[in-house]
């Protein structure tokens, strides 16, 4: 008996392993289609009075929330079109349908974190709106993103509203993550929650021969997908990011939604409980750590560079809104 549950735990690895194996095939070779000369838009076509708006889906139950999400980046009238990236290579083609109009639906080859960046040929504007499938700002927000963005117009700007930072733990030998540093306003990256960049990041994210490794990493990790685009911009700008404040912005996702109403069809905790990507407090941000560290490793350089302030539209403080006793609040707001 005991043999038998051996074999048995042996063949499910096995097969575990020529998953992924199949799965890290299949996106390699979907990076070399979306990467080759004749998917390549000419740059001078690039519309730089509109935007493309890049979301990520993978979970089969917030699919209501990410029609829903898509709908209102299609009427936003500063946006071109809206690309929404499906992840999950097992989602029924059934479960797919229904999505706006204005909205196209790309299946990716795998469940890479990686395909959230692939330069899809229908991107026909100079900058673009990536955006996970919990997180809507309002037309202000956005517009306001985009606006900063245009003003900087060099090549790697990032533009976002979710700030965090890395510093050298001296006493460990090895870098670490977290969050922005509000005493001072500095911070190294932004989220991939949501923030703007320039078309041509997505290609050098996904077809750079040199970032190989680093790919794999996220592959590995499930996770940094989001840091490693922010090591590639930096690379290309040499600069921090650009933190925003404008608007508002609905974030179905973050813990500190208190009660059941997510919206969309699904309960706040399984809203929490299904995105793609590694979670889980303290470990998450140890992890985070290892992968700044490894990327540093892998590229031989470190081009991560601290920003201070914000570009801020009007006064304000937290911008993202919590569900809290069935109220939408801003989401540092408590509640007596």
């Amino acid at each position: 008996m005991a043999s038998h549950r051996r074999l048995r735990l042996r063949l499910l690895l096995l097969a575990a392993t020529l998953a992924a194996a199949a799965a890290a095939v299949a996106g390699v070779e979907e990076e070399e289609a979306f990467c080759g000369v004749e998917s390549m838009p000419d740059a001078a076509t690039l519309r730089p009075d509109r935007l493309t708006v890049l979301l990520s889906g993978y979970s089969e139950r917030r699919l209501p929330l990410l029609r829903a999400i898509a709908g209102a980046y299609a009427a936003h009238p500063l946006v071109l079109a809206v690309v929404v990236l499906w992840s999950n290579p097992s989602t029924p083609d059934s479960l797919l349908s229904s999505f706006p109009p204005a909205v196209t639906l790309h299946r990716t080859a795998s469940a890479s974190l990686n395909s959230r960046f692939l330069p899809h040929p229908s991107i026909r504007t100079a900058a673009v709106a990536v955006a996970d499938d919990d997180v809507l700002p309002d037309a202000a927000a956005l517009s306001f993103a985009f606006a900063a963005w245009q003003q900087r117009a060099r090549p790697g700007t990032l533009v976002g509203f979710f700030p965090r930072s890395h510093h050298l733990d001296l006493a460990r030998g090895r870098w670490a993550y977290g969050a922005a540093a509000r005493q001072q306003a500095r911070y190294s990256m932004v989220l991939t929650k949501l923030l703007v960049l320039g078309a041509g990041l997505l290609r050098e994210y996904s077809c750079s021969p040199e970032l190989a490794a680093a790919r794999a990493v996220v592959d590995r990790e499930r996770n940094c997908e989001d840091i490693l685009m922010n090591f590639v911009a930096a690379e290309e700008s040499g600069e921090g990011p650009v933190l925003v404040e404008a608007g508002s912005i609905r974030d179905w996702g973050d813990p500190r939604n208190d009660d059941a109403d997510a919206g969309a069809g699904a309960g706040g905790e399984e809203m929490k409980a299904v995105g793609l990507s590694s979670t889980g407090g303290a470990a998450h941000w140890e992890k985070r750590g290892d992968c700044i560290t490894e990327f540093h490793r892998l590229l031989g350089r470190m081009p991560l560079r601290y920003s201070y302030g914000k570009v801020v539209a009007a006064a304000g403080g937290e911008q993202a809104l919590c569900s809290k006793r069935g109220r939408l609040v801003r989401c540092d707001q408590e509640l007596l």
